[in-house]
């Protein structure tokens, strides 16, 4: 760290932890070398909280090295020795938890109240499930498939393990790359976005507390272009795990295809909210809202398009407009706001970008600008909902990351579910009606990761979380999780020498 910023210590009291630098490699916090720096800036207020210095290529060869050598130890650790360190570590988490929940609104935005009720609950219920759920690493029972011969499958880690996070959910990402990797046996190196790094190097300085062992948790902090593409080509990273844009998720998959390292891709999304007419259209519009404008709509699974069935349409766009008009604005760390800014001023421009471009051709019913007075120095965003704008509009189209949902009616509910497929993407969805044969058809034929019925957004770490088509490939959270970090061996053994010489006959004649 070069300078502390001006967050005040009220805001932030772990701050004086990253005076030794922002890479944590080998158990160890250090500065990075590549000979830039960075500032976490807090996006409600535009105070830097702190410079650092941006890893470079070495500092990723170096936590690549302490990843490989740290390795075959934690390989070679039982199920239940790794159990028992990452229930350590969640009891440590438990205990350090308000740290965690202020560093993550500093550098976020987030609300105190959503970080402390639950960005940081979820990450040690994660943390809780995984040190379970190791002692579960199954492969397939021994059976004879193949005359005298007996076979199984035996589940194994894979190896270093190269990770990227993005910066809407540092905390909650962290844990979905971090956890599966090591309870099945890997080690990982971790690149955090370089606006938020702060929660993801406090979770590896927890894992260190905890007695997971030096070199199994690695943090780089630094650049796509310098340290994450250097990590994913890196030949001694077996595995990339990326969570991000669709755009940029196809660069990464470019860089390790060249070294054909496993992949895990969660990438993009655009969410159908499909209300049939036969919906509670109150907790319809109270789902559409909390869907669209969780953490100021930077979540890749937040309701961004709603399609109402045209009886309850109009009824729907005023009263959604009317609730986005009481959603509070204000100080993160302040008990009454509901909503925080966005990320950064560029990311709010971006937004107000879409937004702006689409008065054109469709109608701001709510929100549709910057807040003025004392929050207009922070990355605000007031709640915005867009209605009548057409199918393939960029609106409707593209991923926008920001508190704005687009309403558009529809007819038959065979439009409804054509409508709702009708994007590149296929991360999640709703649909919301009294009728179960209506849910069980759009929950079969809507393409997503993940359906809810009658509500929005929650997420549990017993079930898996991933994508269909742009939205990538592969599970977070869960045991499915586990398939993406371990890799499956065939073992098979010859029960008798008869066997073995009959086969051999077979093969080369009498021999």
């Amino acid at each position: 760290m070069q300078n502390p910023g001006t967050a005040t210590p009220d805001r932030f009291p772990a701050q004086e932890r990253f005076a030794a630098g922002a890479q944590y490699i080998a158990g160890r916090l250090t500065k990075g070398t590549s000979g830039h720096t960075h500032a976490v800036v807090d996006p409600a207020t535009g105070d830097e909280v702190l410079t650092y210095e941006l890893a470079g290529t070495d500092d990723v060869d170096e936590a690549v090295a302490a990843a490989r050598r740290a390795f075959p130890g934690w390989a070679a650790a039982t199920p239940g020795e790794r159990s028992d360190a990452l229930h350590r570590f969640a009891a440590v988490l438990a205990d350090r938890a308000e740290d965690f929940a202020r560093a993550e609104s500093l550098q976020c935005g987030k609300p105190l109240k959503l970080t402390r009720e639950f960005d940081v609950p979820g990450t040690i219920d994660n943390t809780a499930f995984f040190a379970g759920a190791a002692r579960h690493l199954q492969g397939q029972s021994a059976g004879e498939y193949s005359g005298d011969h007996t076979s199984y499958v035996r589940r194994e880690p894979i190896g270093v393990v190269g990770s990227i996070a993005p910066w809407n959910y540092p905390l909650q990402m962290a844990a979905w790359k971090i956890l599966p990797a090591v309870a099945a046996g890997n080690t990982i190196v971790l690149k955090p976005a370089e606006l938020t790094p702060l929660t993801s190097l406090l979770f590896a300085q927890a894992a260190t507390d905890a007695g997971i062992p030096d070199g199994v948790i690695n943090i780089v902090t630094g650049t796509g272009r310098v340290a994450g593409e250097h990590l994913v080509g890196h030949p001694d990273v077996a595995m990339t795990s990326f969570t991000g844009s669709t755009a940029v998720g196809r660069r990464v998959a470019e860089i390790a295809t060249a070294t054909v390292k496993r992949l895990h891709l969660e990438l993009g999304g655009k969410a159908p909210f499909v209300v049939f007419d036969d919906a509670d259209l109150d907790a319809a519009v109270h789902g559409a809202v909390a869907g669209a404008l969780i953490n100021t709509g930077q979540d890749c699974t937040a309701a961004t398009r709603a399609y109402i069935q045209r009886p309850l349409y109009e009824a729907f766009v005023e009263r959604t407009a009317a609730l986005m008009e009481t959603v509070r604005l204000g100080d993160p760390f302040a008990p009454g706001t509901d909503l925080g800014p966005l990320i950064s001023h560029v990311q709010r421009d971006r937004v107000a970008g879409f937004v702006d471009r689409a008065r054109g051709y469709a109608r701001v019913v709510a929100g549709g600008e910057a807040p003025q007075g004392e929050l207009a120095k922070g990355a605000y965003y007031r709640p915005t909902l867009v209605a009548d704008a057409a199918q393939d509009s960029e609106i409707v189209q593209s991923e926008i990351f920001g508190p704005v949902l687009v309403v558009l009616p529809f007819d038959s509910d065979d439009e409804g579910v054509r409508l709702a497929n009708d994007t590149p993407y296929g991360l999640a969805a709703s649909a919301w009606t009294r009728d179960v044969y209506r849910a069980g058809r759009a929950t079969r034929e809507i393409k997503a990761g993940c359906v809810w019925v009658n509500d929005h957004i929650p997420i549990i770490s017993e079930m898996p979380h991933g994508g269909y088509k742009a939205s990538g490939f592969g599970k977070d959270m869960s045991a499915y999780s586990f398939e993406e970090y371990t890799q499956i061996k065939h073992v098979m053994f010859d029960n008798t020498a008869v066997a073995r010489k009959d086969w051999h006959r077979t093969i080369f004649g009498d021999r």
